[in-house]
């Protein structure tokens, strides 16, 4: 595995931990099938951006990126580690806290707060400079025997991030032996369901509101057009 895997984690470590693990570049599984940093407890940290701020302009402008991850993720990170200081989950992996904690009314800050440092990293990693255009030959081939073509899977995707009401998200998702797209409210996610996501669109207003306001369909097309992270989803798929 590379550098790259790292910047996918959003993982605890301890401050030692993560100076070994830095240095060695160690890593584990995850509990959801997918590369993540290796670690045993928290404080979790909030995970590096796999680019530079400005990289992702005109699409997302760095100012965006800047409150949506230096604002709005820190502060699920931040949140998280207080909420679990002193509980049973301060020592889990960050997954095992959102399986753990789901659908469970009096755990619902935790679960939210974690669910959403989850999505985010992963959000961040479904998207790359330069991005979108055609999947990978075997990745395309089984979108166009799941959707009939390509461009049917975009339109679904973007239809999925365009209706979704309010807050959430939209995703690729492998169910079984198919490929599927789904929407999840506020900060539900699939890792709570037996599907495996390969990529995701953040659907929050703060993802896009200062580049496009209201118009959260110029900017989920835009993102399925020139962002999504192609190599990242085959990569998430070979290993569902």
């Amino acid at each position: 595995m590379n550098n790259k895997d790292t910047l996918f984690s959003s993982t605890a470590v301890t401050r030692r931990q993560f100076l070994t693990a830095a240095g060695a570049a160690t890593f584990a599984v995850a509990f959801s099938g997918l590369p993540r940093f290796a670690h045993a407890s928290s404080p979790f940290v909030l995970p590096k951006l796999p680019f530079a701020e400005n990289a992702l302009e005109p699409v997302i402008s760095a100012r965006t990126i800047s409150f949506h991850y230096g604002k709005h993720h820190k502060a699920y990170v931040d949140n998280l580690n207080k909420l679990i200081a002193g509980t049973e989950f301060a020592d889990l992996p960050l997954e095992k806290i959102i399986t753990s904690t789901a659908g469970k009314i009096d755990k619902a800050g935790i679960f939210n707060n974690a669910a959403q440092d989850w999505n985010h990293t992963f959000y961040w990693q479904s998207l790359r400079p330069n991005g979108g255009g055609e999947p990978p030959a075997g990745l395309k081939q089984k979108i166009e025997a799941s959707f009939g073509s390509v461009e049917a899977f975009r339109k679904e995707l973007a239809n999925a991030a365009v209706t979704q009401f309010g807050s959430g998200w939209a995703w690729l998702v492998k169910d079984g032996d198919k490929l599927k797209v789904m929407k999840t409210g506020n900060a539900d996610t699939p890792l709570t369901s037996a599907m495996k996501p390969l990529l995701s669109v953040d659907v929050w207003e703060h993802a896009y509101y200062l580049d496009y306001q209201n118009r959260r369909a110029d900017y989920v097309n835009a993102v399925i057009a020139k962002l999504l992270n192609w190599e990242f989803a085959e990569a998430n798929f070979s290993k569902a």
